[in-house]
C-alpha cells in the first residue's frame, strides 16, 4: 500500500510517499507544488494531517491551514476516500502518549526502521550508505507519522497486529 502524506502548511507543505517497507520519497515544498503532486502522483491513498480543536484561540496560520488541507483533500482524484490523520493519533500509536514532541515523534520513526546506513543515525544514512530514511528532514517527519499510523490503523481494521 502505497501513500501520499502531507504535513500542511501555510505556504509550504511536507510530504512523504511510504510504502510500508521504505521511504520512496519525502520533502518540503510549496503549496502550489504540492496540489500538483497530490493530482499527478499515482498512489492509492492520501493522508493529511488534520487540525484538531482544543478550544483555544487560534490565528490566522491555522485557518490557512485549514484551507490547503480541503484544497489538498478536493484535488484527489477521489476527495471521499483522503484520509484525515490527527496530529494526536499519531503520538498515541508512535509513542503511547499525546504528550510526545516532535523529537519523541522522530526517535520513535528512527527506532521502527533498521540501522543499514553509515553515520550517526544509520536509519537515515549519509549519501555514501544511504539508510531506509535517507532524505527524509524537516517536515517530511511528521508526514511519516502520518503514513505510519495510517498504515496501523488500516492492519487494525483487517484485523492484523499494528
Amino acid at each position: 500500500m502505497t501513500i501520499l502524506a502531507i504535513d500542511p502548511g501555510t505556504t509550504q507543505s511536507g510530504f512523504c510517499i511510504y510504502d510500508g517497507d521504505r521511504v520512496i520519497d519525502s520533502g518540503v515544498l510549496d503549496n502550489a507544488d504540492m496540489m500538483l503532486l497530490v493530482q499527478q502522483w499515482p498512489a492509492k491513498h492520501l493522508a493529511i494531517e488534520m487540525i484538531a480543536s482544543y478550544g483555544m484561540a487560534v490565528g490566522r496560520e491555522v485557518f490557512e491551514t485549514c484551507v490547503w488541507i480541503g484544497r489538498f483533500q478536493q484535488a484527489w482524484r477521489d476527495p471521499r476516500a483522503v484520509e484525515l490523520v490527527y496530529r494526536k493519533d499519531v503520538k498515541i500509536h508512535l509513542c503511547g502518549t499525546t504528550k510526545a514532541k516532535d523529537p519523541n515523534v522522530r526517535q520513535a520513526l528512527l527506532d521502527m526502521f533498521p540501522r543499514t546506513g553509515g553515520g550517526k543515525t544509520p536509519q537515515i544514512g549519509t549519501k555514501g550508505r544511504p539508510g531506509p530514511l535517507f532524505g527524509v528532514s524537516s517536515h517530511a517527519w511528521p508526514a511519516l507519522g502520518v503514513a505510519v499510523t495510517l498504515l496501523a490503523r488500516r492492519a487494525r481494521q483487517l484485523g492484523g497486529a499494528a
